[in-house]
């Protein structure tokens, strides 16, 4: 596009200041601005602004009347915490889905390991097992033994089942985890089976909502929020084919139902075919899964309605009465669905978001931006918020579903984030690590094996998925600690 015609572009969206000091660059720093306004839409700037403001105006209006927000309606969720009765059927359902080719995974993973002490992607760091293995290695392991689980019970061919990998960047963070998959040979994947891309940036506003310059020829920008999941599966993979995108490549392959989760969760199942098996079984076009909180007070934002629609619901919207109130029935909470980032959708309805993503508001994020002086070019560093940071949250599209479903886990098997720094206590890697290796020690033991006290032994997921595989141990004693790469393995730490 001409620069001509992209200055008009932004006059025409009141956006031209971004030319202020055009006259003073250089070629080559008019070249990189031109690139950069030219992949901006700037309109669509200006309309996520608008809404956005708008939807914060309209919730503080002291006359508006917030919707109510009540407990999940009977009928909404399951419980493999209360009732596992039907775990056999639904992984049944699951893992037939996963055989016939019809499953893929939508990875969330832009973000940098900073509180761990770590600049580099999350999904490199080793939470200190004794295999010192990195997230990605453990994750992308569990997908290659559920293909073989997948082949093995339906007979079909060796490495022919397949469930396509879509790991989702930042800018920061996309190179580094190209080169660590590639170095490590993509921890044993078909390389074409996993497919990186980037989830999208906006600029960063003033704010009255004037897109702003971090320096003379760079529009300062953050990323959207791990909720520009849906736009980035649109985007194109590479420049040079800008028909292939996530989205197109699911349709190619056939892929009908969709996991997403986020990278820091050691315990992850992925591609869970239970909770896949239950999500085909309702029909439903989005789910969640969840667990139980661990009490009333926990910060933890809960799966619930906001009027009539499924919505997740942060602990500071419910008053201390709701977070206290239990069913008559069960005892259990009423606002008891722990949010965990981890869902299911169909691809025809990651196909829909984008007929209703206009609808959304974005959250506004205000903070302190380093930015441009436009009158006299000199670089601003606030020390208070001056603009605002805009983004979309994965769960702002569940208002939207016409069928959902939420199934709740148990916390000890399913989630154990990782958080904070060495040494916090809580969702730090020291807590990881003792999460993963106690379920290990619970695998072996459901297995029939004794494990004496203190011997910690880890699991590789190519030997076990969820603790399937292991009748060898029955009646065993284990008396050594120690990583066990394959079934064979195990007679050493007897």
């Amino acid at each position: 596009m001409a620069v001509d015609n992209i200055r008009n572009t932004y006059q025409a969206a009141a956006q031209d200041h971004l030319f202020t000091f055009w006259s003073k660059l250089t070629d080559s720093e008019r070249k990189s601005l031109t690139r950069q306004l030219e992949n901006i839409d700037v309109e669509r700037v200006n309309r996520i602004y608008q809404k956005a403001v708008s939807s914060e105006n309209h919730a503080s209006d002291l006359n508006h009347v917030a919707e109510p927000i009540e407990p999940l309606p009977v009928g909404a969720s399951q419980s493999l915490v209360s009732d596992p009765t039907r775990a056999k059927e639904w992984s049944q359902i699951g893992l037939q889905a996963v055989a016939n080719g019809q499953v893929g995974v939508l990875l969330m993973a832009g973000g940098q390991g900073t509180r761990l002490g770590s600049s580099a992607p999350k999904g490199c760091y080793d939470i200190g097992l004794p295999s010192h293995k990195s997230l990605f290695q453990y994750q992308a392991e569990r997908i290659a033994r559920l293909q073989t689980i997948a082949e093995t019970q339906f007979g079909k061919p060796k490495r022919s089942v397949v469930v396509p990998w879509y790991v989702m960047t930042s800018g920061p963070t996309r190179q580094e985890t190209e080169n660590f998959f590639a170095n490590n040979k993509y921890f044993g994947l078909d390389a074409k089976n996993v497919i990186i891309f980037e989830q999208g940036t906006l600029p960063c506003l003033t704010m009255e909502g004037k897109i702003m310059l971090e320096t003379t020829s760079r529009v300062a920008v953050a990323p959207d929020g791990n909720g520009g999941l849906y736009a980035a599966t649109r985007a194109p993979l590479s420049p040079s084919d800008k028909s292939h995108t996530v989205l197109s490549d699911l349709a190619a392959r056939g892929v009908h139902y969709v996991h997403a989760y986020c990278v820091d969760n050691c315990l992850v199942k992925v591609a869970d075919p239970v909770f896949l098996g239950y999500c085909i079984a309702r029909q439903a076009d989005c789910a969640a899964k969840v667990v139980p909180k661990t009490s009333p007070s926990e910060s933890v934002g809960v799966v619930a309605c906001r009027g009539d629609k499924f919505s997740v619901v942060e602990y500071s919207e419910i008053t201390k009465e709701q977070a206290e109130l239990r069913s008559p029935h069960t005892g259990e909470l009423m606002f008891n669905a722990g949010n965990i980032a981890n869902h299911f959708y169909t691809t025809a309805f990651l196909q829909s978001v984008e007929s209703f993503e206009d609808e959304l508001a974005y959250h506004i994020a205000r903070k302190k931006i380093t930015t441009i002086n436009l009158q006299t070019g000199e670089t601003i560093k606030p020390s208070k918020p001056n603009g605002m940071k805009l983004e979309m949250f994965v769960f702002d599209v569940f208002p939207y579903t016409k069928d959902f479903a939420v199934l709740e886990v148990a916390r000890n098997e399913e989630f154990s984030p990782l958080k904070n720094a060495p040494g916090t206590g809580s969702d730090d890697p020291e807590t990881s690590r003792q999460d993963l290796l106690a379920q290990h020690r619970r695998f072996l033991e459901n297995a029939g094996a004794h494990l004496n006290v203190g011997v910690e032994i880890e699991l590789s997921p190519l030997v076990t998925y969820s603790g399937e595989g292991l009748e060898c141990v029955e009646g065993k004693t284990f008396t050594k600690s120690g990583y066990v790469k394959n079934i064979e393995e195990l007679d050493t730490l007897l």
